[in-house]
């Protein structure tokens, strides 16, 4: 009887855990049969979840069409170096709010609570028109011959360099939350031993901080990678931002390859999709079990 309740219990958690996952899962598994899909499958009703003359032509000719390999080199070394920077500034000022003493101290972590909770489309227009006319001293003027660097990657960089980056307020929370529970006698040890506020940051703190740094810089990546906001209202060109050739992929197709039919576009369109995905899921495979460690820990300390 007891073993009759323990599989019956088994079962139903299964068949749970296999209802939930198709149902995270079936968006995605919708766009790759898409994808692979033939026109005559397309047009057969007697088609059901698995395309009957599979095809990757349409995988070559996106491929081809958004300029993949260059592109997506480029989206990647753009991305990486922002999350570089995002990674250090983040988790050197909330080292700062979890071990130092000063001033207005926490009006400012409130600032930093409210970063995360006011939307990115309340703040737009004063960020557009701040870089719109962005000129210290006159040196956009003098490079450019006008002012303002609209259209560049250099908004993306300042922002982040200044700690207001793609949801650096809750990266800043994360590494102030890490840092509250690690113990203060490993800092009192280095300062006995004669090691300075910077040593001891970046040779003992940063590296005991390794769970959570990895949680930010694969939030940061996916988020920075998966980001159309900032990059549309920046200009930022396409030949940058991958994820902005997804959204005109249709139009290109439409204007190059004459192919007018929406079904036919949506599935170039899913295959486009899967293609820029590919980089963050692969990522996510390599570092999966220290990103769930450092999730763990950041939410389980301070």
């Amino acid at each position: 009887m007891i073993k009759v309740k323990r599989f019956l219990i088994g079962l139903m958690r299964a068949l749970i855990l296999i209802g939930v996952g198709y149902t995270i899962l079936s968006p995605i598994i919708g766009m790759i049969v898409s994808s692979i899909a033939s026109t005559e499958d397309i047009y057969n009703p007697m088609m059901f979840l698995l395309p009957k003359h599979p095809t990757m032509e349409k995988y070559a000719l996106v491929i081809e069409r958004m300029d993949y390999y260059k592109t997506i080199l480029k989206d990647l070394i753009y991305v990486a170096t922002l999350t570089a920077i995002q990674v250090l500034v983040c988790s050197m000022v909330g080292y700062g709010f979890a071990r130092f003493q000063f001033p207005f101290k926490k009006l400012l972590f409130g600032c930093v609570v409210l970063m995360i909770t006011i939307p990115m489309h309340t703040i737009m227009l004063p960020i557009y028109v701040t870089f719109k006319s962005f000129d210290p001293f006159g040196i956009v003027t003098a490079i450019k011959g006008s002012p303002g660097i609209m259209g560049t990657v250099v908004p993306m960089y300042l922002m982040t360099i200044l700690g207001c980056g793609v949801r650096s307020g809750l990266y800043i929370y994360i590494f102030n939350q890490f840092f509250r529970g690690l113990p203060k006698e490993i800092e009192e040890a280095a300062l006995v031993d004669g090691a300075g506020i910077w040593y001891t940051y970046f040779r003992i703190m940063l590296v005991n901080a390794k769970p959570a740094v990895i949680t930010v810089a694969v939030f940061s990546l996916v988020w920075q990678f998966n980001d159309t906001f900032y990059s549309k209202l920046f200009l930022v060109s396409e030949d940058v931002v991958i994820s902005k050739k997804v959204s005109s992929l249709a139009s290109v197709l439409a204007n190059q390859d004459k192919i007018l039919n929406v079904t036919i576009q949506q599935q170039y369109t899913n295959a486009g999709i899967l293609l820029v995905i590919l980089p963050v899921l692969v990522l996510y495979l390599i570092l999966q079990k220290r990103f769930i460690e450092g999730v763990e820990r950041s939410g389980i300390v301070g």
